[in-house]
């Protein structure tokens, strides 16, 4: 007897249908659903503990997504052919959920939760990520499990002028705009995408195009949950314990101190952070010993809420900022290109307290990034790396593997740069951007963008336009109406505010966004004034960048190997390698050069490495003569290779040999080769025919030297 579940089904605007089911796969959790699209199919699983963890003053959530290469009908690579850790594109689209769902949880909810997300069935023409948010949410929306949902993410992306939702893979490469949206039925929660120099007006529109999706895919969860028993009863969870005498208390003796040190200005976190932290430290001082113990965790807590909320207050009523900058003003900047001497390319954007230290490596092909995962694989040239180490923040930290936010941050940087990056014989590296994050005071993945576009410029890459990224913040008071837009924002007022938007761009257009929105119902028109100051403020950074380096160099830097491309029929490929890759050593081996052959269509696409010119050039002629073509009439020099009894075979340009019979030797009559030649010698001889049933090469020797019959004559 097979059970059948419970699903609900709902279409795109293009006919396709998405079904959710629940009831069937995994019914030990809490929650499960089964999305499918197509062939693509996802399961979702939640489960939370019923007990809160304690002295935590976070949501304990964890998302994962993982992608079974068996979905696709593929073997993972590697020794151990298993799936292991999590590849970049399986954290990203983590973060993505993680992002979207966070915020919908009670405020109070402390109790760990685990949400997991799996591929089980892949077509390698349907990007899966735009559904894992659904699968997600339709997992919780069936659970007991406290949420205020639902929410769904969808792609949209502008294809030959028309909005598309939910786009294949092969779509997304002609997209001028390609973004993931994450929301409720009411309010936008999250945006994260890149563009081709889109207009501010535009990506609105797409904006609001994906919540008209997103609002289907939330009408079909909530109909799917009224048809699972008992999934409208919520499970209770202890609420966190509400001291009010201490929290009056704690008001009344610090909220004067708080708001006179967020009134005085302080540039410097770490000093003003001190500041706070002595206020604060000054009223535990006062708490009985018995009864610090329990009231301590109370307090912190407390004067994180006044330390919030005065701040937030002092900029809404006095339109001023905790480093008294106004509203829209950019923190002073300061650039250099060149700081490393042996590097390829180097930059240093400073603003304000944060810096980034970018490096540029230029490589060959045999440096490009492989990407085999269960649905998107292919190589990538163009590669951006980002370390936040503890440092930066003047703490110490645990020295682990790369975090998932710097792999967030590397990306959402390397979005914004690669569309700029030329292609073709404009560029034949591959591009490796490391930044290295020595400074962070809020915008870090912005100062990447900057100094990432200074690097490249000072390694003479021709990029296509400089670009700049700002990250804005808001605050806002649903009660009284009243909002401040905040250009350039500070770590606090990213941590107090209620919006973190990052946009790039240069100075035609927005080239990346990732955008998460804390607080419900942001209007449209305080998005399109965040998106008009955010324009301003890039602007502002473009100019200031510009006096450091307005172009790229000229050329690449001496030290930097220099690539030669050459295109050479398909058929000579083979000679040009060798048996067992005979020739290709043996030319990089004499002419000190790194060679790589890639088939492209009919031809073969040859680059010669080296940061020596004339390396470059000989390997270049030894190529040449391997895929030349012999030509009657003409004069070469070859080498003996063999010598028999009826003549010589000589090699007159690499593996292709002729005969010199012994009668077109010399002109006098030779009893023996060896009277004349000797193998390894180099003679001059010239092309007299071609066999045309062998193909073989005829050579004659005498017809090159002065003929003592006609002299005679």
């Amino acid at each position: 007897m097979t059970n059948k579940g419970i699903v609900k089904s709902f279409p795109l605007d293009d006919k396709r249908t998405i079904s959710i089911e629940t009831g069937r796969l995994a019914r030990q959790a809490d929650g499960s659903a089964v999305v499918k699209f197509g062939n693509t199919m996802i399961l979702a699983t939640v489960v939370a503990r019923e007990e809160a963890a304690e002295h935590i003053d976070f949501m304990p959530l964890t998302v994962e997504y993982k992608e079974k290469y068996a979905a696709t009908g593929k073997f993972p690579g590697g020794f151990f052919k298993r799936e292991a850790r999590p590849s970049e594109h399986e954290i990203l689209i983590s973060r993505l959920v993680d992002r979207a769902l966070r915020p919908l949880f009670p405020d109070d909810y402390r109790c760990e939760t685990q949400v997991m997300i799996t591929l089980i069935s892949g077509d390698k023409d349907d990007a899966p990520d735009a559904l894992a948010a659904l699968a997600a949410s339709s997992a919780l929306a069936v659970s007991k499990i406290p949420f205020n949902g639902p929410i769904s993410e969808v792609r949209v992306a502008k294809i030959n002028g028309d909005f598309v939702i939910n786009p294949s893979i092969l779509e997304q490469s002609e997209a001028s705009l390609n973004m993931i949206v994450a929301a409720t039925i009411d309010n936008i929660l999250m945006v994260e995408g890149e563009m081709k120099e889109v207009s501010e007006e535009e990506m609105l529109e797409a904006i609001k195009v994906a919540h008209e999706a997103v609002k289907t895919q939330c009408k079909a969860q909530i109909e799917l949950a009224d048809m699972v028993e008992g999934a409208a009863d919520k499970r209770e969870f202890d609420e966190e314990i509400v001291d009010e005498e201490l929290k009056e208390k704690l008001i009344a003796e610090t909220g004067d101190k708080v708001y006179e040190i967020a009134r005085a200005f302080i540039s410097n976190k770490h000093e003003r952070g001190v500041k706070f932290k002595e206020v604060r430290d000054e009223f535990i001082e006062q708490i009985p010993e018995e009864e610090q113990e329990e009231k301590v965790p109370l307090v912190k807590k407390y004067f994180h809420d006044l330390h919030k909320d005065v701040v937030r207050k002092m900029v809404l009523n006095e339109r001023i900022r905790l480093d008294g900058r106004k509203l829209d003003e950019i923190r002073d900047i300061w650039c250099e290109v060149d700081y490393l001497p042996a590097a390829h390319g180097s930059a240093i954007f400073t603003r304000g307290e944060t810096q980034s230290l970018v490096t540029t490596t230029l490589g060959t092909k045999l440096d490009e990034q492989v990407i085999d995962g269960a649905v998107i694989e292919g190589k990538s040239d163009f590669i951006l790396h980002y370390n936040f180490p503890g440092f930066s923040t003047g703490e110490v930290k645990p020295i682990r593997g790369t975090s998932r936010r710097e792999i967030g941050h590397g990306n959402l940087a390397m979005r914004a740069l690669k569309n700029m990056i030329p292609d073709g014989e404009d560029n034949p590296y591959t591009i490796r951007l490391v930044s290295d994050i020595l400074e962070s005071n809020g915008s870090s993945s912005m100062a990447s963008v900057c100094g990432g576009t200074l690097s490249l410029m000072d390694a003479g890459v021709k990029i296509h336009k400089p670009v700049s990224g700002i990250a804005m913040g808001l605050i806002s008071d649903a009660e009284n109406g009243k909002y401040a837009i905040l250009s350039d924002i500070l770590g606090d007022e990213d941590h107090l505010g209620d919006m973190d938007f990052k946009v790039t761009g240069t100075k035609d257009g927005i080239t990346a966004c990732q955008m998460d929105i804390k607080v419900d119902g942001l209007p449209y028109e305080i998005l399109q004034e965040a998106l008009e100051q955010a324009r301003k403020g890039r602007l502002h950074i473009l100019d200031v960048m510009k006096e450091t380096i307005a172009e790229p160099r000229e050329d690449y830097k001496p030290h930097v190997p220099r690539i030669e491309k050459m295109i050479v029929p398909k058929e000579f490929i083979g000679a040009i390698i060798g048996p067992s890759g005979k020739i290709i050593q043996e030319i990089q081996k004499e002419t000190n050069t790194t060679i790589v052959i890639e088939e492209e269509g009919e031809n073969g696409i040859v680059d010669i490495v080296s940061s020596d010119k004339e390396s470059i050039v000989a390997a270049k002629e030894w190529i040449q003569k391997i895929v030349a073509v012999p030509e009657v009439g003409e004069i070469y020099e070859g080498t003996v290779k063999t010598i028999t009894t009826f003549g010589a075979f000589i090699e007159i340009l690499p593996g292709k040999d002729g005969l010199l019979h012994i009668s077109e030797i010399d002109w006098r009559r030779l009893k023996t080769v060896e009277e004349v030649l000797k193998e390894g010698e180099k003679v001059k001889v010239k092309l007299i025919g071609v066999d045309n049933k062998t193909g073989k090469l005829k050579l004659s020797r005498k017809v090159l030297l002065p003929n003592p019959h006609k002299e005679e004559n």
